[in-house]
């Protein structure tokens, strides 16, 4: 789409997290005498300017969502086009280049990145896509063609099912937008090797999010006997195991998932013992206990409990009910993460 350059003015002083390097801009913020929001269309480009007529930056809006525009620059008129999307890829790139020595990494983490609702996903030469908001939905072309240009991949995955996309008022779907994939893809991660379900995996197919915290409980697991709680794929304990652990337990509801933890485990020729234990983590852990098991590393990577502010209370007790179950399973001098 091509990009107008209308006005969006703040209310007094409510420029201040702006000016503190904060990217969003909440509906409540935006002046609508002098700019209605309403008169925007989703995914435009606009200057954004202080209540005295300051600018302030450049943003993509929603005038439908409660965060109303998104900043992406802090020059005014800077167009939301290949050329800039690009130039903020390859500064991407050279950062994870710095970090990793295989091309398996999160290339782009949205706003961290300068890229507001963008995700990027690599795995070497698939990249996995996700585009969580109006403005990068818009400007799903030049995004697009920024990769292919840069990276010359075999393919792209659009994983946009995020369920993020309908507080932006957008349809959720999954498309194989250049060349074909065929599950799993494989990766290597922190010298271990995997495999990932793009299509139809959680989120993207994997979490790189947490590759270097990982890379950190390898650092503790040696002689540890170590539990992996909601484990989907197994990639915190199978790390473990790859660096000596003695033996692991993995606990996820999904046959699948457990699955494919068995495969990952003869994939990297894994001999320690280790444990499935398919049900809900709750009951399980306390099963467990019950048992008068021990564990010197327990990890507990649940899913979100709070996604709203109405999941709050019964979120807040879920979460202290399922560390409350972990550290009872924790041996003296246990590690809980």
């Amino acid at each position: 789409m091509s990009d107008t350059f209308a006005s969006l003015r703040l209310k007094k002083n409510e420029d201040k997290r702006l000016r503190a390097g904060h990217l969003w801009i909440y509906s409540n913020e935006v002046d609508t005498a002098s700019t209605p929001l309403k008169s925007l269309a989703p995914g435009q480009c606009v200057n954004v300017e202080s209540a005295n007529g300051r600018p302030l930056g450049s943003a993509y809006v929603n005038p439908h969502s409660l965060i109303s525009a998104r900043l992406y620059s802090t020059h005014a008129n800077q167009a939301f086009d290949r050329g800039f999307i690009e130039q903020r890829l390859a500064h991407a790139l050279v950062w994870r280049e710095r970090c990793f020595d295989s091309p398996y990494y999160r290339l782009c983490f949205g706003e961290s990145d300068f890229l507001p609702g963008v995700v990027i996903d690599r795995f070497a030469d698939v990249l996995v896509v996700q585009l969580t908001t109006a403005g990068s939905e818009a400007h799903k072309a030049p995004i697009l063609a920024a990769l292919q240009n840069l990276l010359h991949p075999s393919a792209i995955v659009l994983r946009n099912d995020s369920g993020a996309r309908e507080l932006e008022q957008l349809d959720r779907y999954i498309d194989v937008v250049v060349g074909q994939v065929a599950e799993p893809v494989s990766l290597e991660e922190n010298g271990v090797n995997f495999h990932a379900l793009p299509l139809t995996g959680q989120k993207t197919g994997w979490f790189y999010d947490h590759r270097t915290n990982r890379a950190r409980v390898m650092h503790y697991a040696r002689g540890q006997r170590v539990l992996d709680v909601f484990s989907y794929t197994g990639a915190w304990g199978i790390s473990a195991l790859a660096a000596g652990a003695t033996a692991a337990g993995f606990v996820d509801s999904s046959a699948p998932a457990l699955h494919l933890i068995e495969q990952h485990i003869a994939r990297n020729k894994l001999a320690q013992p280790y444990t499935l234990h398919k049900g809900d983590a709750f009951a399980v852990l306390a099963q467990l206990a019950g048992a008068g098991e021990r564990y010197d590393i327990v990890i507990v990577d649940p899913p979100a409990f709070v996604k709203r502010r109405k999941d709050l209370p019964q979120g807040l007790r879920a979460y202290q009910e399922i560390n409350r179950l972990a550290m009872a399973l924790l041996s003296d001098d246990g590690l809980l993460l």
